[in-house]
């Protein structure tokens, strides 16, 4: 950051500016749970110096929180994979089931704002595409902060409610799927190989919210990657070059994220291993009726407080998936 030439590249220096506020969190952090050690250390050795058991209550809270603020801190350091501390670009597609499967997915997507907003995550809408008459049709977010990436992978998957719907005049239980996709913003130093003549890029007038240039002028952006079949689209920009900008680094970062999952795909059938394709697999299951529970099923990680889940309290969800790839158990 004292280069002469640091801020030539604006970019690249609010990235290294990053990178160096979160090492810069995490030692502060370590230094304010080393003291809170220290001082439950003295706490207990006043205790038995003078005998006084009432102490033993305050000390046994202090000792269970240390601990859970240490789960969590371990959790973060053990974020270690490439592309863990990157951004992270997540869809969501509802499944069959018209206006209830829409509004499951404007649900989701307003756990997902929440969860993002509480970790302090700056969420930036990429594509948006209203239902017909409640709810959406798909959404695309670029979710900005250190780590982003590397909570949000454990989020991959198929996501099923089941509830009363409030869209049958009868009153009937209805199931609902909605698929999430995530994958690493990946900068343009990572090398892709997109040939230009494999592109199919169309321009379209944007809809659903946004600002006063919605449907006045072709601005968004929708690229098919004609080998793949990998379609990205981006209209939040006033730009139609800033969209197409911004629907390249979409196409990138799921190209190389098929590439890496070719890649596991290659050594599982090397190893002579069942591989489980994530994308595609029901992950979680949440319940509002007859009863109120949100379990994970590869995890059995599980909760009766629906509405906290639906608040953005995803993180026993994240901590108890991230924990199980890398074999790590709380303490």
């Amino acid at each position: 950051m004292a280069a002469p030439d640091f801020w030539d590249d604006n970019d690249a220096a609010q990235q290294v500016i990053n990178e160096m506020n979160a090492v810069k969190s995490s030692v502060d952090q370590y230094s304010r749970l080393q003291q809170e050690y220290d001082d439950i250390t003295v706490m207990i050795e006043l205790a038995e110096e003078e005998g006084d058991e009432s102490l033993e209550a305050d000390i046994a809270a202090s000792v269970q929180e240390l601990v859970e603020k240490l789960n969590t801190f371990e959790l973060q350091l053990l974020l270690n994979q490439p592309y863990d501390k990157m951004n992270a670009i997540l869809e969501l597609h509802p499944g069959a089931g018209g206006t209830e499967s829409q509004d499951w997915g404007s649900m989701l997507l307003r756990m997902y704002t929440r969860w993002a907003e509480k970790r302090g995550f700056k969420v930036e809408t990429l594509d948006f595409l209203p239902g017909d008459e409640a709810g959406i049709k798909s959404v695309t977010l670029l979710i900005k902060g250190y780590n982003a990436y590397g909570y949000l992978k454990a989020e991959k998957g198929v996501h099923r409610l089941v509830r009363i719907s409030p869209f049958d005049s009868s009153g009937r239980r209805h199931t609902s799927f909605v698929s999430c996709d995530v994958v690493p913003e990946i900068s343009d130093d990572v090398e892709i190989d997109i040939r230009t003549e494999d592109l199919k890029i169309d321009t379209y007038r944007a809809s659903g919210a946004g600002g006063q240039h919605i449907n006045t002028t072709d601005s968004a952006v929708r690229i098919t990657h004609l080998p793949t079949g990998i379609v990205v689209t981006c209209q939040n920009e006033r730009s139609q070059i800033k969209n197409r900008e911004r629907a390249m680094t979409m196409l990138r970062s799921k190209l190389y994220e098929r590439k890496i999952e070719e890649q596991q795909k290659e050594l599982a059938e090397i190893r002579g291993e069942q591989s489980d394709i994530a994308w595609g697999s029901q992950i979680r299951s949440y319940v509002f009726h007859p009863y109120s529970m949100v379990k994970d099923h590869r995890t059995s990680v599980e909760t009766g407080n629906v509405g906290a889940v639906m608040d953005g309290d995803l993180d026993p969800f994240i901590d108890g998936y991230l924990r199980s790839q890398i074999k790590v158990e709380p303490k």
